[in-house]
């Protein structure tokens, strides 16, 4: 996608669609203060009669645009930037991104991001699928446009592919158009590889203002934060990602990993650990729908 050039009749098109049919579906969605009137996307659980999203508050050259080069991105998480004032965008235009589950009991969500990468990715995708627990992987574009099998297998299994921006940058230092080009591109490669763009999406180090919001609700996508943050950007050790997972295990939660960006062999093997656990204490998981 070019920069400052709105997606394809098409997509449009579909992006119009899947606004009506959230429109239609009256879910759990809470922020009502930041949209004007009611606005979800429909949530499955892990569990029949459990779903519903709420919540209030993070390569190689793709087929359009120049080469990008891989980025040295994985930083610390940072709190939401000030929202600044701009144009009005299609609505609904959040003021915050959405960060927690609500009246699903005890259900929380899964999210990765950064990838995907052939050395970790598969590892959690095989751990999963053998749980039959679903997640959010917020990807890449940089690193999705060559392992676009990778997300094919995400949506076969049954996850929600996300957009989490072309090359990881910080968001609000961008000028409109580079905002509108990292979050397009992205998306011009998930509707590739799955037959249709993505519906949420995810401000690299969590730094979101207006305009974000505004241009990724023209592009059809809800933002998606988190609650719990596993550190495991910072390496620490399996144990220390494991107990933090476990300490801050609670209903409606959203915790945030990564599968990419480092060294996350450390993420990998802390999920075959705390996700039986999880699972074993009663919580099920489940990942926002369209």
């Amino acid at each position: 996608m070019k920069k400052d050039q709105m997606p394809g009749r098409r997509s449009v098109l579909r992006i119009a669609a899947c606004f009506g049919a959230a429109a239609t579906a009256g879910l759990l969605f809470t922020d009502r203060e930041a949209t004007p009137g009611k606005a979800a996307l429909p949530g499955k659980a892990a569990v029949p009669g459990e779903g519903g999203v709420a919540g209030a508050a993070g390569g190689p050259r793709a087929a359009a645009g120049p080469p990008v080069k891989a980025s040295a991105y994985r930083l610390q998480p940072m709190t939401a930037a000030t929202p600044q004032r701009y144009r009005r965008a299609l609505p609904p235009v959040r003021r915050r991104p959405f960060d927690r589950l609500s009246g699903v009991g005890r259900t929380m969500v899964l999210t990765f991001d950064d990838g995907p990468d052939r050395r970790y990715t598969p590892g959690i995708l095989s751990t999963l699928r053998e749980y039959k627990v679903p997640a959010v992987f917020f990807v890449c574009g940089e690193m999705a446009t060559d392992n676009r099998d990778l997300l094919r297998q995400m949506a076969d299994d049954g996850h929600v592919v996300g957009n989490h921006s072309w090359s990881h940058p910080l968001v609000t230092k961008l000028p409109p158009s580079g905002i509108r080009d990292e979050l397009g591109r992205t998306s011009e490669v998930i509707e590739q590889a799955l037959g249709a763009p993505p519906l949420w999406y995810r401000a690299p180090y969590g730094a979101w203002n207006r305009l974000s919001f505004e241009i990724g609700a023209e592009l059809g996508m809800e933002p998606l934060a988190w609650t719990l943050d596993t550190l495991d950007w910072t390496e620490p050790g399996v144990q220390p990602i494991v107990g933090r997972v476990l300490e801050g295990a609670a209903p409606g939660v959203v915790v945030l990993s990564h599968d990419a960006g480092g060294d996350r062999s450390q993420s990998v093997a802390a999920l075959r650990r705390y996700l039986p656990q999880l699972l074993e204490s009663g919580y099920r998981f489940t990942v926002p729908r369209r």
